[in-house]
């Protein structure tokens, strides 16, 4: 857990240091400030469920290249599951239920209405249920390591 909130607070920090581009952005133009600081706000929750899916594969193998290449699929999945493209061609043999279902996994549809500035509570609990989730896998994985 303490690995975990380290790596968000870096990323928190890495996402405050990247503040002064929206300085310049106000002092050049009339940005909307509700969706610059709910994109942060979304960009910080989606680095925290990233972080934990490399958690999660962290603690199930002892290696940590295919550590990297495991949460690099599993982010992939969860990005592409929600991707137009992806979405059509599931369409074409999949039903139309097991499509939206699959891509109710992904992160896109959840960031994408925070990047407009709406937050909204399903995509808040969709990234904190991601985050409790791999963290709760990755005690798991931990304690059967340990037992065994």
């Amino acid at each position: 857990m303490g690995k975990f909130l380290a790596a968000w607070l870096f990323i928190g920090v890495a996402l405050c240091l990247t503040f002064p581009m929206v300085l310049t952005v106000i002092y050049l133009g009339e940005p909307d400030l509700g969706a610059i600081s709910c994109g942060y706000f979304g960009s910080f929750l989606m680095a925290g469920a990233y972080l934990s899916v490399g958690s999660m594969t962290s603690a199930m193998t002892r290696n940590q290249v295919i550590s990297f290449i495991l949460s690099v699929v599993i982010c992939l999945f969860l990005v592409l599951a929600g991707w137009p493209p992806v979405t059509d061609i599931l369409s074409g043999w999949a039903p139309i239920w097991l499509v939206d279902v699959v891509s109710g996994f992904s992160f896109m549809p959840h960031f994408a209405s925070m990047e407009r500035g709406v937050i909204d509570l399903r995509d808040l609990c969709y990234f904190v249920s991601v985050i409790f989730f791999m963290l709760f896998a990755n005690g798991v994985i931990l304690q059967n390591r340990k037992a065994a």
